[in-house]
C-alpha cells in the first residue's frame, strides 16, 4: 500500500522511500499529523487521487505521505451566494453533478475531472477545456489550510479569502496558495465560486486539417478575429487512433488533426459565433469544417479528447508535456514539436487546449526500451526550452513538481527563484511541506 501511495502518474519522476502513510478524514486529524511531524522533523508530502503528471505528490526519503482522499465530503452548497464548500478529496465531476442539481455550474474542467480531486486541482491551479472563456481554478477558490511559519506553531488552521464578491484587504494569499503544490501547507477545506448553469445547449464546431501547423493557424485566426468559444481543443491523428483502438467508437482519423470548438452563447448569438468559428477554420485551410447538430455526437467528440491520455498510456510509458505559449505562437510551436520529435526519433502525439496556447505533446516510448527513454527525456527538455524561447512557460496547469524544476529556473531566472525561496522559507521555515518540489534546491535538476 505504501508504494502505491508514494507517487503520482508522472513517468520517470524520482520517487523517495516514505516512512509511513496516514489517511485522514478531517482537518483536526491533519493538524495532529502536522504537529507530530514538525516535532519529529519528518517531512509531509500530501496527496489526493495521485493523478498528477509532474511528480508533485511523489514521496521524498523519510517523509510521511498524508492521504486526503477520504476527506471527500461536500459540506455546503449555497445557492443564494453561488458558493460550494468542499473537502479536498472531493472528485471534480462529483462536485459538478451535485451543484447541477441546484441549477449551478463549477467551470474548471481538467481532462482528468472524472477522477482528479478538487484539492489536487487547487494545488496545481488546474485549467481544463473551458478555461479559455471561464478561467482556471485560481479564479474560483477561497480556502482553509493547516500550516506553520508565521501562522504560529505548526498545525495552525488559517483561512484565506472571503465570501464576498469583492475584497482587496491585504495581499492575495489565496492566490499564492493555489498552485503551490503542497509546499506551503495542507489544504483542508475549499470554498468555490459557482456560476448559473448555461441556459442553452452548447454548439460544437469541428474542423479537420491536413497538419498540426494548419490547425494552429486556425487557432491564431480565431484569436485575431476576436472569437472566444468556451473551449477550443486540438487532437492529432495519433490520439484519435489510440482512442479508436481502445474504445472502438467508430472514429475515422482521416485527418492529421481535429479542432473542436464549443460555443455556449444562446440563441442567435450562439449561431452567429459558431458560423464565424467554422468560417475561420475554413479560411485557415481546413479540409472541412462543420457544425454538429447532434448533442450526443458532439459530446462523444469531447469524450475522445478526454480519453486520449489514458488511451496512449496503453501503448507504453508516456512522458507528458504541459507547455504554454502565446496564442499567436501556436502554429510555430506545433511545427517545433514535430521537428523535435522527428530529430530525436520520438513518437509524439499532441493534444492541446489550443485556444489558450496550452499544448500537451505526449512522448510515447516502447516499454523497457532504455535508448528510447533517453531520447524522449532529451526531447522533453528541448521542448521546455523551445516554449521559453517562444515567450511561453514550461507548465500551464500540471505544475512544476519534480520534472520541471530545471525548466522553471531557466524560465524565471535566479532573481525570481530567490524570491520564491524566500517566500517558502517564511511560510515553512522547517521545510516540512513537500520539500524539494517546485522551488527545489538551487542545485536540483
Amino acid at each position: 500500500m505504501l508504494s502505491g501511495l508514494s507517487h503520482d502518474d508522472a513517468e520517470w519522476a524520482p520517487v523517495g522511500r516514505a516512512l509511513a502513510a496516514v489517511r485522514v478524514t478531517d482537518a483536526g486529524e491533519v493538524q495532529q499529523v502536522v504537529r507530530a511531524c514538525a516535532a519529529l522533523s519528518v517531512p509531509v508530502v500530501t496527496r489526493g487521487a495521485g493523478t498528477g503528471l509532474s511528480g508533485g505528490a511523489n514521496a521524498t526519503d523519510g517523509c510521511l505521505v498524508l492521504d486526503l482522499s477520504r476527506m471527500n465530503r461536500i459540506l455546503e452548497i449555497d445557492t443564494e451566494n453561488l458558493l460550494a464548500v468542499v473537502q479536498p478529496g472531493v472528485v471534480n465531476n462529483d462536485l459538478k453533478a451535485a451543484v447541477a442539481e441546484h441549477g449551478l455550474w463549477y467551470p474548471p474542467d481538467p481532462a482528468s475531472a472524472p477522477w482528479s480531486t478538487i484539492g489536487g486541482n487547487v494545488s496545481t491551479n488546474a485549467g481544463g477545456l473551458c478555461c479559455l472563456k471561464y478561467g482556471v481554478t485560481r479564479d474560483y477558490v477561497l480556502l482553509e489550510a493547516v500550516m506553520g511559519g508565521p501562522a504560529g506553531e505548526y498545525g495552525s488552521r488559517v483561512r484565506f479569502g472571503r465570501r464576498t464578491t469583492k475584497g482587496v484587504s491585504g495581499y492575495d494569499l489565496t492566490g499564492l496558495f493555489v498552485g503551490s503544490e503542497g509546499t506551503f501547507g495542507v489544504i483542508t477545506e475549499i470554498t468555490l465560486r459557482l456560476r448559473p448553469a448555461p441556459a442553452a445547449e452548447p454548439r460544437t464546431v469541428v474542423g479537420a486539417f491536413d497538419g498540426l501547423v494548419a490547425a494552429g493557424a486556425a487557432v491564431a485566426l480565431c484569436t485575431r478575429r476576436g472569437l472566444q468559444p468556451a473551449a477550443l481543443e486540438l487532437l492529432d491523428r495519433h490520439c484519435m487512433q489510440a482512442v479508436e483502438d481502445w474504445k472502438h467508437l467508430g472514429i475515422e482519423p482521416g485527418a492529421a488533426a481535429l479542432l473542436l470548438a464549443r460555443i455556449d452563447a444562446p440563441g442567435d448569438a450562439g449561431a452567429a459565433e459558431a458560423a464565424a468559428v467554422a468560417e475561420a477554420f475554413t479560411d485557415a485551410g481546413a479540409l472541412w469544417a462543420e457544425q454538429s447538430t447532434d448533442a450526443v455526437e458532439a459530446e462523444a467528440l469531447f469524450d475522445v479528447r478526454r480519453l486520449a491520455y489514458p488511451a496512449l498510456e496503453r501503448l507504453g510509458p508516456v512522458l507528458t508535456e504541459d507547455i504554454c505559449v502565446p496564442r499567436s505562437a501556436v502554429p510555430a510551436m506545433l511545427a517545433t514539436v514535430e521537428e523535435i520529435g522527428q530529430r530525436h526519433g520520438v513518437r509524439i502525439a499532441t493534444i492541446a487546449h489550443a485556444g489558450d496556447g496550452n499544448l500537451h505533446p505526449l512522448l510515447i516510448t516502447p516499454p523497457g526500451d532504455a535508448e528510447a527513454r533517453r531520447a524522449a527525456q532529451a526531447a522533453f527538455e528541448e521542448l521546455l526550452g523551445a516554449a521559453i524561447a517562444a515567450g511561453g512557460t514550461v507548465t500551464g496547469e500540471h505544475g512544476v513538481g519534480l520534472l520541471k524544476r530545471g525548466g522553471m529556473r531557466q524560465e524565471l531566472g535566479p532573481e525570481v527563484c530567490a524570491v520564491q525561496r524566500a517566500v517558502k522559507n517564511t511560510l515553512d521555515p522547517l521545510d516540512l511541506f513537500n520539500p524539494g518540489k517546485v522551488v527545489g534546491d538551487p542545485d536540483a535538476s
